[in-house]
């Protein structure tokens, strides 16, 4: 397994579950609203931004203590990996403000202007939160 400080140990774990979570209620959140239920859709987002949110606490403070991970595997799993780390890093880098936008039309009852931008914002961050559980398990359960 990846060497990782035992006082750290579980963040990887936390982390894959906050975005698992995060996916989940992402696709959840999107079901409420392709059927009207708009006070639904409303929590459940806010959920997943929620969910997000922790997660990026959690990372940022597990990789100011640990640094960088390097990825075990070796041959062609080597650039499959790295193709979702930065196809990953490059959208959750974009997904941030995205989500900021999409929310804040949302809460200025600008619903029109929210499903213009939502329409991007929402496959993006499924895909970040998607590969970043599929990271995790690349990183830290398959390559030990």
């Amino acid at each position: 397994m990846t060497q990782v400080p035992l006082q750290y140990a579980i963040f990887p774990a936390l982390d894959a579950s906050l975005n698992g979570t995060s996916a989940i209620l992402l696709m959840v959140g999107r079901g409420f609203i392709k059927r009207g239920r708009m006070a639904a859709h409303r929590a459940v987002m806010i959920a997943a931004l929620a969910s997000s949110t922790i997660f990026l606490a959690s990372y940022l403070y597990y990789h100011w203590h640990v640094g960088s991970v390097h990825f075990p595997g070796q041959g062609w799993w080597r650039p499959v990996y790295f193709s979702i780390l930065i196809s990953h890093t490059l959208l959750a880098i974009t997904i941030v403000p995205m989500v900021i936008i999409t929310l804040n039309r949302a809460l200025r009852q600008r619903f029109d202007a929210h499903q213009a931008i939502a329409r991007w914002t929402y496959p993006l961050w499924l895909y970040v939160s998607v590969t970043g559980v599929v990271i995790y398990f690349m990183l830290y359960q398959i390559f030990v």
